[in-house]
Order: C-alpha cells, then sequence, then structure tokens
C-alpha cells in the first residue's frame, strides 16, 4: 500500500509538471508560421527573453520583432500598411489614438514604469548630481544630455512632460526653458533606447530613460519625486497639468498630450496574418507565472491583472485570454 501511495504522489506531480510546461500546446496544438511584433524599444529586452521562452513551446514559430518608438510603430501600420500581428506600446493611447476602431477593436493595459534620469561615472558633475540639482546640471554649459523624438517615442514627450512638472514642483520659474536651450536638436534620438550607447561611449553625460530601461542596461540613475516621474496614480491629478504637442497623421496637424501615469497597452490587428499565433502569445505574455513574470524580473512592473477599459472591451477579447483580464474599476 506504501509502494501505491508513492506511486501515485508520483503520477500526480508528473502530472502537474506536464500541466505546467505545456498547458498553451495543449490548448492551441502545433503552431507555426511567422508571428509579427512591433513593440517599443523600451520592451526590447523582456519581448527578447519571451520570444525565446514562446518558441521553445513552439518551435515551428518565429517571432519577427520590431522595436521602435510607440508613435512610429502605430505609423507603419496607418501609413505604411505594413503588416503586423500584435502592437505594444509604451503608452497605451497610443493604440486609441491611431489603431482603434479602423485597425484594431481592444486595447489591454499591462505594464507601468517610471521616467530617471540616466548617467555613467564619466558624466559631467556625476559626482555631485542628486535629486535635488539635477535640472541646474542640466543646464549647466558644457553639459550634453538628450532625450527621444516626442513625435515618435512617448519616453519624448514624457521627458517634456517631466521638465514642465519639475518647474512646478521645485517652484522654480524657467527652469524648462533653461534645460531645453541647453539641449540641441541633434541630442534628439528616434527612440529612447539609442540614447543608452550614447551614455556608454562617453558622447551624452544624461539621457531620460524609463526605469526599467535604466536597470536592464546597468545605468546609474537618478530617481526622480513621484509627483514628477510618472510612475503613481495618485499624482496624475499634478500629472495633468503638463502638455506638449506632437505631430499629428497630416502635415501642420498637431496632437495635444498631457502628463498622465505611465501604462503600457497591446492589442491585435483586425488583419493580423497570424491570428492564432498572435493570440497563443497574448496568453503567454499576460499569464502571471509566464510573460507578466519576465516583465518583472527586467524591472517592468506589471498589472496583476491586465486591465481593459471596460466590459464591452472585454467581451471583444479571445476567448483565450478574455479570464485573463480584468475591467478597470
Amino acid at each position: 500500500m506504501k509502494k501505491i501511495a508513492i506511486m501515485r504522489r508520483l503520477v500526480v506531480s508528473v502530472i502537474v509538471m506536464v500541466s505546467l510546461v505545456f498547458p498553451l500546446s495543449k490548448t492551441f496544438g502545433e503552431l507555426k508560421g511567422k508571428l509579427i511584433i512591433f513593440h517599443a524599444g523600451s520592451l526590447t529586452v523582456p519581448f527578447e527573453k519571451m520570444e525565446r521562452e514562446f518558441e521553445k513551446l513552439y518551435p515551428k514559430v518565429d517571432i519577427l520583432r520590431e522595436p521602435a518608438g510607440s508613435v512610429r510603430c502605430a505609423r507603419k501600420i496607418t501609413e505604411l500598411k505594413k503588416p503586423c500581428d500584435i502592437m505594444a506600446s509604451a503608452d497605451f493611447t497610443v493604440i486609441d489614438r491611431f489603431l482603434i476602431p479602423q485597425f484594431a477593436n481592444w486595447n489591454i493595459q499591462f505594464a507601468t514604469n517610471q521616467l530617471v534620469l540616466c548617467y555613467t561615472d564619466k558624466s559631467r558633475h556625476a559626482d555631485i548630481i542628486n535629486r535635488d540639482n539635477w535640472y541646474d546640471i542640466l543646464s549647466r554649459k558644457g553639459v550634453v544630455w538628450g532625450h527621444s523624438d516626442p513625435d515618435i517615442d512617448p519616453c519624448g514627450y514624457r521627458s517634456l512632460i517631466v521638465l514642465q512638472l519639475a518647474e512646478i514642483y521645485y517652484n522654480k520659474p524657467g527652469l524648462y526653458k533653461r534645460c531645453i536651450d541647453n539641449r540641441p536638436r541633434e541630442n534628439i534620438r528616434p527612440k529612447s533606447v539609442e540614447l543608452i550607447s550614447l551614455l556608454q561611449t562617453g558622447n551624452m553625460d544624461y539621457a531620460f530613460e524609463y526605469l526599467s530601461v535604466a536597470v536592464q542596461h546597468n545605468l546609474n540613475f537618478i530617481r526622480l519625486p513621484d509627483e514628477i516621474n510618472l510612475g503613481s496614480p495618485e499624482y496624475a491629478y499634478f500629472y495633468k497639468r503638463a502638455k506638449v504637442n506632437i505631430s499629428g497623421e497630416k502635415p501642420g496637424e498637431y496632437i495635444e498630450v498631457k502628463g498622465k501615469p505611465i501604462v503600457y497597452g497591446i492589442t491585435l490587428l483586425k488583419d493580423a496574418p497570424q491570428r492564432k499565433i498572435a493570440i497563443a502569445f497574448l496568453k503567454y505574455l499576460l499569464t502571471p507565472e509566464k510573460g507578466l513574470l519576465i516583465l518583472n524580473h527586467f524591472g517592468q512592473p506589471p498589472l496583476v491583472p491586465p486591465l481593459v477599459a471596460d466590459e464591452k472591451m472585454r467581451e471583444g477579447l479571445p476567448a483565450e485570454i478574455k479570464d485573463l483580464v480584468r475591467v478597470i474599476k
């Protein structure tokens, strides 16, 4: 009887292990094909890891990722008509503004972040910079600092919003203008992750980045006050005091973007070439023990559970992922 009990426990253990390893395979069967994902540059490291893990589950699937500024990702779909299955944005409202309802039906909010000011040991004044004087350092002659392009990358317009909020928070009239006047146009790059190599080679002293990117690349950084770092929902009322204009879809057209907490969004395109594979990947990404765990490991705080705006949107989700998502209360 003792041996039988032991054997039963072994069988149960094996079943549990198999269910943990192969649940997606059982749900979706054998998948094969090329899955195209456009995603924010700040998601590059965790998505690389997810790509490797997902392709282990489905050896016949090849994930093709195209990291870029989130607005640029959207415009590749809306203007260039490039084929795409999934788009993940560093600002969930980019999906709302550019893709819904013509190109996508829903938008899942799945992760958060905050802005920090990155630097290296070689940066000018690295020995004295702190959270109380960083804006003075950025306005000093000879200091080279930059940010990503506000017209194509959310980190770019968020950098400008942080500077505007800093002027209010520190009660320093003219702070924003002094910093911007000390930042030439050539210090603006298409996406924030491109600034990392400039920092690491000593060609740039400081750059605004997401906290997750700073952690992933072992950069020094100044953690900004919660009132201005765009990472705290309780300060949403304060964040909206800042705003910037970015280029619209037509020449001479502008879109006003107000400060708000940083929330990432993801969607499935209506005409996704590989819809079945895309849904399987979304299920992997949105599962707490899988994709969301990877995000957390790389300094990208996930929303657990992920959220959608209303019940109608949740009802429109594929059945395979509907139970992983909740409606914002």
